[in-house]
């Protein structure tokens, strides 16, 4: 094989062993980070076949580095951060310092260096933040209190692993420096990194957004698109150039600066493709390094620290709730989001080979570790549930981890009957329960997010805080003796889980859900939904029917294609009651396919301006009958004989196509 060739060859086969991984990891449910890893443990010097060069692959992975920084930084929020600040900040600062602890621990007891396990501790206290998002989701707990505490805290690590990324050669580097000289050292190494913040933070942020700015303003698209990637990147190499600081530093604070741009959704848009095909290489590049044949050998250390990893630091955040009070639910939440480790391990633990405290030996156990725990974590998230349910009901555990946590006072609901239960007081469940409250009809609201629970009770509302998909709190709404069920919230997999949950209670309930996407409108109707409404489709029809009224188009003709679209935007209710339902609509409109209804003015010179109703002699003229009458806001709907018509008023005819045309024609001025 050509020299000349082997880059461009390792890095098309690296990407296509990375998609194959990610489709195979895909199949088997796990994390595609997973699949990344294995794609490029395919095409590394441990496999037979192909061999790539992973010194060139590392090298590209610094970019990845480099783009995922910069995304971070574009979503980074100190208001988000801010909010939880009273368990993020001290629970992500002693979980660092409490599992470096552990991880030098198991370090001396398999006889590894002092530094190396300072670099075991570290790699094994970061956990990923891709990982912890992805499994968030997918469980139905990112906008919960314990999913914003556990993005909080690794918001809080990312920015500890920055510094620790700083500080780490300069304590780790060549060469023998003791006392004052390695004080001297950290300190210029701080000064320099604080100079460049503040630099980016006053200059920075003032230069890069008005320059982007500027590119968009008077620039094609592709060289909006080049700027973004040059602000990535080049800030990051005059960071590590200039000021001596890692480039991932550099590029976090680039995306700080530019997030503050009026044009951050767009520069974030722009970034994502690159930041993607990076990443991917970076999680590929990692996994050409791991040797089987070392994990192998070393399977009992293997263990060892796939145990710190999952079993070692959920523990750890177990205590730690108790000791912030941070809740049961949102402790098991962290808990089980932080019981892996991933892209900042890679870094770190890459970084302690470059600085030769790390053996490749290590290293790989390392990466086997991060691995392993990627692949079982969203297995952790399901014990979730089980274990709030089992400790929640032991006084002892509620005292330990709730004593300090606000909480709403649980309505008593065993004298409520023929309620309906809306479960999410998000805007949809607020116009729910808002509607509900003008009709007199009783109901209460499930919420999980305290915030949006307070809102309900000020309103008046029975509340019920909690999370309806992830507790027992629905076994406290009375579901038996509900009317209905509105499930509002726009977490699909969690509306499902209500669903079917719900269905388990109360067989007999009616449940009315929103969804938005197909898949999500035939799950809940096989969870036991009744009704599923799709809320960006319905806001779709309404567009198209204000469009084409404008447009000059009739009602009947409107409702038409209204009708298309919903039976196409709900087969997948097949012939359900819902289905059933519009069909019958479609029947009604078609009964009245001879007659229509539209508003038509009477215009400024009209000879019926000025007319009774009954003088106008309208509708033996035209067929055009009047059904209401518009005049300024009010409307009338039962026009009287006498009504005298007057220019400017708006009347509702009901008619065949031909009658609203000879009425218009009477009515034009």
């Amino acid at each position: 094989m050509h020299g000349d060739t082997i880059l461009l060859l390792t890095f098309v086969f690296a990407l296509v062993a990375a998609f194959a991984g990610g489709l195979v990891a895909r199949a088997l449910h796990l994390p595609p980070i997973v699949g990344y890893l294995l794609g490029g443990f395919a095409v590394g010097p441990f496999t037979p076949g192909f061999i790539g060069d992973s010194h060139a692959m590392s090298q590209l992975s610094e970019v990845g580095v480099m783009f995922m920084m910069f995304g971070v930084g574009m979503h980074f929020s100190i208001r988000d951060l801010l909010s939880v600040k009273g368990i993020a900040i001290p629970g992500a600062v002693l979980q660092i310092a409490l599992g470096t602890l552990a991880g030098w621990g198991l370090a001396q007891v398999l006889g590894w260096s002092s530094e190396a396990g300072i670099m075991l501790g570290l790699s094994v206290s970061i956990a990923s933040t891709v990982v912890l998002i992805r499994n968030l989701t997918d469980a139905g707990r990112y906008q919960s209190a314990g999913g914003r505490v556990a993005t909080g805290w690794l918001i809080v690590e990312d920015l500890a692993t920055i510094v620790i990324l700083v500080i780490l050669p300069v304590v780790f580097g060549p060469g023998e420096v003791a006392g004052p000289a390695l004080a001297f050292e950290v300190v210029e190494a701080l000064v320099l990194t604080a100079a460049f913040v503040a630099l980016m933070l006053v200059v920075g942020s003032r230069v890069l957004p008005w320059l982007l700015t500027k590119i968009a303003r008077f620039c094609p698209r592709e060289l909006f698109q080049l700027a973004v990637v040059v602000v990535a990147l080049g800030v990051a190499m005059v960071a590590s150039l200039v000021f001596n600081v890692s480039v991932a530093l550099g590029a976090f604070l680039a995306g700080v600066v530019v997030s503050g741009s009026a044009l951050s959704h767009r520069i974030a848009a722009e970034a994502v493709p690159f930041q993607d095909l990076f990443s991917i290489i970076f999680f590929a590049s990692v996994g050409m390094m791991v040797d089987p044949a070392v994990l192998v050998a070393h399977l009992g250390e293997l263990l060892a620290i796939v145990a710190l990893i999952m079993v070692g630091k959920w523990l750890i955040n177990m205590v730690l709730g108790i000791v912030l009070s941070a809740g049961l639910a949102t402790t098991l939440t962290v808990a089980a989001g932080l019981s892996q480790i991933g892209e900042f391990s890679f870094i770190i633990g890459q970084l302690g080979v470059s600085l030769g405290v790390l053996t490749s030996e290590q290293y790989s156990l390392i990466l086997g570790g991060a691995v392993i725990s990627i692949a079982l974590n969203s297995f952790v998230f399901k014990s979730v549930d089980p274990l709030e349910r089992v400790l929640g009901a032991h006084p002892l555990f509620h005292k330990l981890y709730d004593r300090h946590v606000r909480t709403i006072e649980t309505p008593g609901t065993k004298m409520l009957a023929n309620h309906v239960v809306v479960v999410g007081y998000g805007h949809a469940g607020r116009c729910v329960a808002d509607v509900l409250a003008r009709l007199d009809i009783p109901c209460l609201v499930v919420e999980r997010a305290f915030e949006a629970a307070e809102e309900a009770e000020a309103a008046g509302l029975r509340v019920l805080q909690g999370d309806a998909a992830n507790s027992t709190i629905l076994e406290h709404a009375r579901l038996d003796a509900a009317r209905l069920l509105v499930v509002a919230i726009d977490q699909e997999a969690s509306a499902e889980l209500v669903a079917r949950e719900a269905r388990e209670l109360a067989p007999g309930l009616t449940v009315v859900a929103r969804a938005d996407s197909d898949g999500a409108v035939e799950a809940l109707v096989e969870a036991g939904a009744a009704d599923v409404v799709r809320p960006e489709l319905e806001g779709g029809i309404e567009l198209m029917r204000h469009a084409l009224l404008r447009l000059g188009y009739r009602p009947q003709q409107i409702q038409g294609y209204a009708n298309d679209l919903r039976e196409s935007g709900y087969e997948a209710l097949g012939d359900g009651a819902q289905l059933a339902r519009v069909r019958a609509v479609e029947r009604l409109m078609t009964a009245m396919h001879d007659l229509e209804l539209d508003w038509v003015e009477v215009e400024e010179g009209s000879a019926l301006a000025g007319t009774t109703l009954a003088e106008s002699d309208l509708r033996a003229r035209t067929g055009a009958q009047v059904v209401a009458l518009r005049r300024g806001e009010a409307v009338t709907l039962a026009v009287a004989p006498d009504e005298v018509l007057r220019a400017g008023d708006v009347l509702g005819l009901m008619a065949s196509p031909e009658g609203l045309s000879a009425a218009e024609r009477e009515l034009a001025g």
